[in-house]
């Protein structure tokens, strides 16, 4: 008869003189790494069979065990993995980072961004970016920026001429092409699509002007 993962956390607990909560520790780092959250109360209810684990929760427990899933899943097969896995390489991991999401952007006329720390948006870790918003409208369309996509920026505070940029003016936020006339002392927020006109501050003007960050990437909702 096939066992229960509930009969093998006790099985395991048994073996080692673990308690939950040692399991939770050796949990901890795997689930923050992967951003997968396993609790005190979800680790009691997998341990007294009440509720049965999700595959990628027995994939943290797994790895944090060192035991295979198969076996925390009842099934009678080893312990451990009889296998090296490290050895075949036809498969990898992809990676992933947790990215701040600050709000939206505009892509038409300036909006506020409110800094919502709380959400995050998870994406490759190749992307060395610093936080990322959302993009609201269609003025960057050519750019192939589309509403509702994700814009990763990379703060500083000076682009290069002709570059996409995150654009603080006054309190609103708008994600723009930039271009610098340094010996005019102008500076135009240049749209990708045609029927939006070129935002241009000079003199003065520049005072409320303040660039957040370079665009270098963007993320488009998979459907």
């Amino acid at each position: 008869m096939k066992k229960t993962t509930s009969d093998r956390l006790k099985e395991y607990m048994n073996m080692t003189g673990l308690k939950q909560v040692d399991i939770l520790e050796k949990c901890k780092p795997l689930c923050e790494k992967y951003y997968i959250r396993i609790g005190k109360n979800d680790l009691s209810q997998y341990v007294s069979g009440k509720v049965q684990a999700r595959q990628n929760k027995l994939s943290i427990l797994g790895m944090a065990l060192g035991v295979s899933e198969a076996w925390l899943m009842g099934y009678d097969v080893p312990m451990n993995h009889s296998l090296d896995l490290s050895k075949f390489d036809n498969i990898y991991p992809v990676k992933l980072k947790k990215f701040p999401l600050l709000g939206e952007i505009a892509c038409g006329k300036p909006i506020f961004a409110n800094e919502d720390r709380e959400s995050y948006i998870l994406a490759g870790s190749d992307i060395h970016a610093d936080f990322c918003l959302r993009a609201k409208g269609d003025s960057m369309v050519n750019a192939r920026i589309l509403d509702g996509d994700i814009v990763f920026i990379r703060k500083q505070d000076m682009v290069d001429n002709g570059e996409i940029a995150a654009v603080a003016i006054g309190d609103d936020v708008t994600l723009k092409r930039v271009v610098y006339y340094p010996e005019q002392n102008l500076l135009i927020l240049k749209a990708e699509n045609s029927k939006y006109q070129d935002m241009i501050y000079a003199q003065d003007q520049l005072d409320q002007v303040y660039i957040l960050g370079k665009a270098i990437a963007f993320q488009s909702d998979v459907k």
